[in-house]
């Protein structure tokens, strides 16, 4: 009966501990965060992914008057804890109802949609720093809309900076209070900016070690009580299974352990996972998906003690779009209508382009049908495309001017430069890369190589004959590939 009493006695010590424990969680502060990614201006862009109501077919996902819905409803879940983010490429690289107005139409319905923070991505340097940040501070422009004032949330960025006085270009970080709990946004773009965009306009801006830009102001953000730190990161993350790698994951590998979350991009995949204690995620692109982020944090301290992030797919079955988005959408699509859905060709079968591709038949027909314009045009020997410049594919069917100005937005021009073929063996060389492997589309020879190598092994000529070392050939290329905006090559 005595051990009886004392076994009692001993539960009835360890009560108050649980409920003490149960205060403490009910005490934890909830935040949610919801990240966009890489949309670059696709405002009307919808696809099929899946089947969402069980018919068999594949069903539409994407837009902004459904992505706007679906971001607002997981709002009002949390509606005083919920921050909106953009891990960057949210402009350039557009289709025509965003390009014909400077892309302030997406930064329009940014707005609309209550975003907070935001940090840089490779493509809002596409026109230089000057037109950047004007598309951020306000001020009219005169293919643009009447009275633009800017963004009116923060942008931030912490390893750009001018090369003359190494000022950074945006504040570095800025810090949200969400019921009472501090948060640090901390933004960086990746380092390979300078090999992604056109040198014109960008000549005096320099893109620093990410990693070491984030550990430089974490200690600010510290001695400001923040212990709760989440990074934009323009990075790319590839992720099999529970792994990450890439960009961001080598980023949570050396970066303050104070940080907690970093919402990747660049690469327009799925991530969702832990590297290193920190949450990577990124949800693909165009609008087609969002994360959402859900933070306890710990008043007591300040410190994000649980992370937990899902990837939304904007089915548009079954959802509502959003009126004052739609709205906005219809006022722009509008004004574009004409010229969008005038019919300029005809296509006998389906046109995949993008990069070029592994295996036997390493090309894509649009690929090749642009290199083989560019040639034409330029009356060259040879011609080479970038994959990261086809933006789209083209349906069969009609091809109307809008279709064709979404495969190749970014209003570049030809550029024809006379190189050996062994400086046509070095480019070529240059282009492959893993994962990804070859880049370019051709026109004008023709060239195999080899993955385990990364190397050409031949190049041909359309006689069959191999191409001359020391022969000069011509060979087009855009203005983006050729990157020397002093030279005196034809243009």
């Amino acid at each position: 009966m005595k051990k009886f009493v004392m076994i009692l006695l001993s539960l009835s010590l360890l009560v108050p501990s649980f409920s003490s424990l149960t205060a403490v969680e009910q005490d934890l502060v909830d935040v949610q965060l919801l990240g966009v990614n890489d949309w670059h201006g696709q405002i009307d862009y919808e696809d099929s992914f899946a089947d969402f109501d069980g018919d068999g077919e594949n069903d539409p996902a994407g837009r902004a008057d459904y992505l706007a819905a679906y971001l607002k409803e997981r709002e009002a879940t949390n509606p005083d804890n919920t921050l909106m983010v953009h891990s960057g490429d949210m402009i350039g690289g557009s289709p025509l109802i965003s390009a014909s107005f400077q892309d302030e139409p997406t930064v329009e319905i940014m707005e609309e949609m209550g975003m907070d923070v935001g940090t840089l991505g490779n493509h809002e340097f596409d026109e230089g720093v000057d037109e950047l940040l004007r598309m951020i501070n306000g001020g009219e422009h005169p293919n643009g809309t009447e009275g633009y004032d800017g963004m009116n949330f923060p942008v931030v960025a912490a390893n750009v900076q001018y090369k003359d006085t190494e000022e950074l270009i945006v504040d570095p970080y800025v810090v949200k209070e969400v019921e009472g709990q501090k948060i640090g946004f901390i933004g960086v773009v990746t380092t390979e900016t300078p090999n992604m965009v056109i040198k014109e306009g960008n000549e005096n801006v320099e893109f620093t070690d990410e990693a070491e830009a984030i550990n430089k102001y974490v200690p600010e953000l510290k001695e400001q009580g923040v212990k709760s730190i989440v990074v934009l990161a323009h990075n790319p993350a590839f992720q099999e299974g529970d792994a990450i790698t890439g960009d961001a994951a080598n980023i949570a590998n050396s970066v303050d352990d104070e940080v907690d979350v970093i919402f990747a991009a660049h690469n327009h995949v799925y991530n969702n996972g832990l590297v290193d204690g920190k949450l990577i995620v990124q949800a693909y692109s165009y609008g087609t998906a969002f994360s959402d982020v859900d933070l306890k944090i710990d008043p007591a301290t300040g410190d994000i003690v649980e992370k937990t992030a899902e990837v939304v797919t904007v089915a548009q079955h079954g959802m509502e779009p959003d009126p004052a988005v739609a709205s906005i959408l219809d006022k722009y699509e509008t004004l574009v209508d004409d010229i969008k859905n005038e019919v300029i060709g005809d296509a006998a079968v389906p046109l995949e382009g993008g990069y070029a591709a592994r295996g036997e038949q390493g090309d894509n027909p649009l690929g090749n049908l642009i290199a083989d314009g560019m040639k034409w045009a330029m009356d060259a020997d040879m011609a080479m495309m970038n994959g990261g410049g086809i933006r789209a594919d083209i349906d069969e069917g009609p091809i109307t001017y809008g279709e064709v100005f979404t495969v190749q937005p970014f209003g570049n021009t030809l550029v024809k430069a006379e190189l050996t073929g062994e400086s046509i063996i070095d480019v070529l060389n240059n282009q492959l890369s893993e994962p990804y492997g070859p880049d370019y589309s051709v026109a004008g020879f023709s060239y195999t190589w080899n993955y385990d190598e990364m190397e050409v092994i031949d190049v041909f000529l359309p006689d069959g004959s191999e191409i001359d070392p020391n022969e000069v050939y011509t060979v087009v290329v855009n203005n983006y590939m050729f990157g020397d905006p002093d030279s005196n090559i034809e243009t």
